[in-house]
């Protein structure tokens, strides 16, 4: 066999190996009762309609002219595309209705801003957010002068205005996260940012929502791959980055 044979060889195996370990980070960090059910996304139901809602990570280049649900130019390349194409593949018989409405750059507060247009108007069963690095992150580079409190209390009225007009809705929330060792993020990150998940865990707990936790699966996929194999900067996803989000999405759906 010659060297250059060899050598493709070798980097093919090794990506095979990291890709194929995505289920097994994902495992370590889900709770073990989430692989216990035998049916599989009761949680979905027929005929519902479900929203991913957030910031450049859900947006993840959709287009957003037309909108369309379980649309792939409308859901753009990122972790609701893979998540809701695994739903469609999965649930035919359901016929579900989904949707991604994220934007690139939001904060909470912008959410807000949109909410009837974007949220409310589309009447979903399932809502899945996303949201809170930029309110961070915009911070950091004298963007914008939210702090965690804002963040906290935007965040809990936009739920609780959506429960009120749902009381049946089922709620779906992610915890934002920062990759170290990557382009934009580095160790002053960490502590701040936490501040930002305690806060999004508090409320999901008040609402009794499904808790998809972001930063400890990339926290383990970085025992298995350097920080920017997962992200370019530490906050958007590349392509194994976005494979690993919707393997602990639909995980925490189960």
């Amino acid at each position: 066999m010659n060297l250059s044979r060899r050598n493709f060889l070798t980097k093919s195996a090794a990506g095979a190996v990291a890709l194929a370990s995505i289920p097994t980070i994902v495992s370590s960090c889900i709770s073990p009762e989430k692989e216990e059910k035998k049916d599989k996304y009761s949680l979905f139901e027929k005929g519902n309609t479900i929203l991913f809602q957030g910031d450049s990570i859900t947006d993840a280049g959709r287009e957003k002219e037309k909108e369309l649900p379980n649309s792939a130019g409308s859901f753009g390349r990122g972790y609701a595309f893979l998540a809701a194409s695994t739903l469609l593949n999965a649930l035919p018989e359901k016929d579900l209705t989904i949707y991604n409405r994220g934007i690139s750059g939001n904060k909470v507060y912008q959410l807000a801003d949109r909410w009837q247009k974007d949220c409310l108007d589309l009447k979903p069963d399932v809502l899945s957010i996303l949201i809170g690095i930029n309110d961070y992150w915009h911070f950091r580079n004298d963007k914008y002068d939210g702090t965690v409190e804002i963040y906290e209390n935007d965040l809990r009225k936009l739920i609780q205005r959506t429960r009120d007009e749902f009381p049946k809705i089922k709620l779906v929330i992610c915890q934002p996260f920062a990759v170290t060792n990557t382009r934009a993020v580095d160790e002053t990150w960490i502590e701040p940012v936490k501040t930002f998940q305690v806060a999004a865990k508090k409320i999901a707990d008040e609402f009794d929502a499904i808790w998809v936790p972001f930063q400890e699966v990339f926290d383990e996929a970085v025992k298995h791959a350097p920080a920017t194999y997962w992200t370019g900067d530490g906050v958007h996803p590349g392509m194994p980055g976005a494979q690993l989000m919707a393997e602990a999405w639909l995980r925490a759906v189960e």
